[in-house]
């Protein structure tokens, strides 16, 4: 009874003893990333700091680390698209903290208002720009490394590889292995010869292609840092015949990156000769601009030639750097505006901004200076102005625009006398009238003086104060002159970074083994194998096509059957079974399980 107890302990320690074997087997092959547990022991000593600094480098250089960093850039990025944002538009910040009374203090305090130059955003730019270069600098030196060694031997035993040929022919060793060598070099592989095998690799350029696309990503982030940094942006309306110069005191607003120097406006100006719109007349698409064109004169530098340009919607004029973009169009009535003794006070064509697709438009005619009142004292003229290009007629609903070209003009005007306000220096809108401290004109029917005027038309003002007549119409463009460094390195990174993913993804890192010994009968036996850094189901393609290309400098001999592969050495050690071993293809390859490891050399 003891000696069966003592038998049946032995077997289980040996069970046991297999299967920690097993076990250690397989921890060694797993492809999942080791983590060291640090001894619980009570004799540990503490990190130090240098310990600490280098598992913080570790950790941040990590493909993993890299991965959050970036999903934390998009996901900062949300708010900076769904919330107003001081950089753009103050005036839409503006109105969202009125409307918005209890966000907006939580919002001042995030930053979300100012989230592209917000303290959070940058510390995970910041972040992620340095993990990228601790990820770049070591693996470029392991790529040139690889790139200056040559391709390892042969394993001992071809046959554990995952595609696998073999055959016997009549031709010298010698004579195979120089073939192949010219085999190999042909199609691209970098060859040379081992001992009694010629080993070779390709598809470098997928590490490149990975090391190219996280070069781009750091061009792109370093483009767009400079582009906000030093980037200036601004708008001018210009009226037919009027011109702009560009410098700071002719932008109707001007925004710049916070390392701007206005210094560095390029010297340019141009003149608006024309603009020219056409639209559909009928059809579901009435009123869509099919002409939408600005004719400028614009002259590059103090002393530059003059020279013609038209720009459109999306192709901007371009000089030294700078772009002026077409962004918006609308008309401006041209007033003549007498006193009492009809002296000519004021004659100018007065932008009006548009309201709607059809232009109807709206504004403000301001008389600051030279009008007198019929005592002799200076005042000033307000006017509110509305204006239609194509107007519907009398009786025919409100008065608002039915076509967005000049087909039935007419400007309707509403009369103001008084102070405007603009002498308490504080700043105005162009497009309002600040009645306040203004009094109606009156009409014959005791209310305020109103009229609808066409071109040639005048409103005469009450008690000899004067008149107001509608001379005609100019149109305008409003532009947008930017300047923005590094659109170019942005767009060139982009382009780079899609090219390297693509090398990455689709280029296959493989290496291909051909030995070529004398049997024992004499008789040459060649062994072809190949090995891919991953998984493809082209990889025993190729090495047919390799083969087949072989084969005719070493033909099969003739007392081989040329379809018929040599059946692969079954691998060695426990859990192998026949049908594991049998498993070959058409193709002479055979599916490898991960149990079985690659012989010495086939994959460091």
């Amino acid at each position: 009874m003891s000696k069966s107890n003592s038998t049946e302990t032995r077997e289980r320690e040996d069970e046991r003893g297999q299967g920690s074997a097993h076990g250690a087997a397989g921890e060694r092959l797993s492809t999942a990333p080791r983590e060291e547990r640090p001894d619980t022991g009570a004799g540990v000593p503490a990190m130090s700091v240098v310990g600490w600094v280098r598992w913080f480098w570790r950790q941040l250089t990590s493909m993993r680390v890299a991965l959050i960093l970036l999903f934390l850039l998009s996901l900062g990025a949300i708010p900076g698209s769904l919330i107003p944002q001081t950089s753009v538009d103050d005036m839409k910040v503006q109105a969202f903290k009125d409307q918005h009374t209890t966000l907006t203090p939580i919002y001042e305090k995030l930053q979300l208002f100012d989230v592209y130059s917000s303290v959070w955003f940058s510390a995970i730019y910041i972040l992620l720009f340095v993990s990228l270069i601790g990820c770049i600098v070591p693996r470029t030196g392991q790529f040139v490394g690889q790139l200056r060694s040559r391709p390892p031997g042969a394993p001992k035993r071809l046959t554990r590889l995952p595609a696998y040929t073999t055959w016997r022919t009549e031709a010298e060793p010698e004579e195979v292995r120089e073939a192949a060598l010219a085999v190999l070099r042909k199609r691209r592989f970098r060859a040379h010869e081992v001992g009694d095998a010629v080993a070779a690799e390709k598809g470098y350029l997928r590490e490149a292609g990975n090391l190219v696309f996280h070069i781009a990503l750091i061009v792109m982030l370093v483009a767009f840092a400079s582009g906000q940094l030093f980037k200036s942006e601004g708008g001018k309306l210009v009226v037919e015949g009027d011109g702009f110069s560009n410098t700071l005191t002719q932008y109707d607003d001007f925004k710049s990156g916070s390392l701007y120097d206005s210094d560095s406006l390029a010297p340019f100006s141009f003149v608006l000769d024309e603009f020219v719109g056409t639209y559909e007349k009928s059809g579901p698409q009435r009123g869509t601009p099919r002409t939408f064109e600005a004719r400028v004169t614009y002259t590059e530098g103090a002393d530059g030639a003059e020279r013609k340009d038209v720009i459109k919607v999306n192709e901007p004029l371009t000089v030294d750097g700078t772009k002026v973009y077409l962004i918006a169009h609308g008309y401006a009535p041209v007033v003549t505006v007498r006193d009492g003794k009809g002296k000519v006070v004021s004659r100018s064509a007065v932008p009006l901004l548009p309201i709607d697709n059809n232009i109807t438009s709206s504004g403000a005619i301001k008389v600051m200076d030279g009008y007198k009142d019929k005592n002799g004292e200076k005042t000033q003229l307000g006017f509110k102005a509305f204006f239609v290009p194509t107007f519907a007629g009398e009786g025919k609903g409100q008065m608002f625009s039915q076509f967005p070209a000049l087909d039935f003009p007419v400007l309707a005007l509403s009369a103001y006398h008084g102070s405007l306000g603009v002498d308490s220096g504080l700043a105005q809108n162009v497009y309002q009238l600040d009645t306040s401290k203004m009094k109606e004109f009156k009409g014959e029917d005791g209310e305020l003086l109103k009229k609808m005027m066409m071109p040639g038309e005048k409103m005469d003002l009450p008690d000899g104060a004067g008149s107001i007549t509608f001379e005609g119409v100019e149109e305008w463009a409003s532009f947008q002159i930017s300047q923005q460094p590094g659109n170019g390195w942005a767009l060139g990174g982009s382009v780079a970074a899609i090219a390297g993913l693509a090398g990455s993804l689709f280029i296959q890192r493989r290496r291909v083994w051909v030995r070529a010994v004398r049997g024992a009968d004499g008789v040459t036996v060649v062994e072809m194998a190949g090995l891919g850094r991953s998984e493809s189901a082209k990889l025993p393609e190729e090495l047919g096509d390799l083969s087949a290309a072989l084969v005719t400098t070493a033909p099969v001999a003739a007392e081989e059957a040329p379809d018929t592969p040599e059946k692969p050495d079954a691998p060695d050690g426990p859990g192998t079974t026949d049908a594991t071993t049998d498993a070959t293809n058409e193709a002479g390859t055979r599916p490898v399980h991960p149990a079985e490891a690659p012989a010495e050399g086939a994959e460091k």
